[in-house]
């Protein structure tokens, strides 16, 4: 019999083993990515933070409003997701406009703080003659808990509002068209974080009031905020570890006492 054998199929199983847990990942991701836009789209916006209209991720949104006027929109984002707002202005017609404008959108998070973009244009410039502008906020990856001092985006509801901020007087009342999506995508277990926040930020959370429309979440709910793709990756580096160890003394014990050798030696 080959002694080689039992070495090779240790070797082989833990091939098939790695495998199969880095290929585990992946394929949930793609199952918790690939959400349906379900329903119909919402055709409007509110007014503040407490008339938000709530939309879906890759949910397309419309709104018709006039020059001046402050819209907002409220979204979900869970833990170890990264949010993309995207919104474009369809602008009036040129021949009724006298000068440049400047469009902006901004991101709030349940607590009504402002978060940074680390990626985008949410602020544009556009010349009187323009048909649209387009914008975009990339924001970090949202964390499963924070330090109470720091700005670290939480689990919770967030806020897109889209508004004017250059305009001229005349230039105020005219007719838009606004278009919003929000996109997110999962930033894996490298920027996971130990521990989690009791509730996710929503409007009315730890109280016995009803939450506003506002208070949107994710179709399959909120996250624990304990697992991540980490897991995965230890578990596999153990597995990996243990093979290897056990494939090491395969090879190095040799195989046994030579044929040659008596047997009282």
């Amino acid at each position: 019999m080959d002694r080689s054998t039992p070495t090779t199929r240790v070797w082989a199983r833990a091939a098939l083993l790695a495998a199969a847990a880095l290929l585990a990942f992946p394929g949930a991701a793609a199952a918790d990515g690939d959400g349906d836009d379900k329903g119909d789209a919402p055709t409007e916006a509110g007014t503040s933070f407490r008339t938000a209209t709530p939309i879906r991720p890759d949910q397309e949104a419309t709104a018709e409003a006039s020059t001046g006027d402050y819209l907002y929109w409220a979204f979900p984002v869970d833990t170890g997701q990264r949010a993309t707002v995207h919104a474009t202005v369809k602008l009036p017609d040129a021949a009724a406009r006298h000068a440049a404008s400047t469009w902006q959108v901004d991101v709030y998070d349940g607590l009504r703080r402002r978060q940074a973009c680390r990626l985008g244009t949410p602020k544009r410039t556009v010349a009187p003659d323009a048909a649209s502008v387009s914008l975009s906020c990339t924001l970090r990856t949202v964390r499963a808990w924070s330090e109470q001092w720091a700005n670290d985006p939480l689990p919770g509801t967030y806020y897109l509002r889209l508004t004017v901020t250059g305009l001229k007087a005349d230039d105020l009342g005219l007719p838009v068209r606004a278009e919003t999506k929000v996109t997110t995508t999962d930033a894996g277990g490298a920027q996971a974080v130990d521990g989690s926040l009791a509730e996710p930020l929503v409007p009315g959370a730890g109280s016995d009031r009803q939450r506003p429309a506002a208070a949107t979440e994710p179709e399959d709910g909120w996250s624990s905020g304990w697992w991540s793709s980490r897991w995965l990756w230890t578990a596999a580096g153990g597995v990996l570890a243990a093979l290897a160890g056990v494939g090491g003394y395969a090879l190095t014990r040799g195989s046994g006492r030579p044929a040659r050798v008596p047997q009282g030696m």
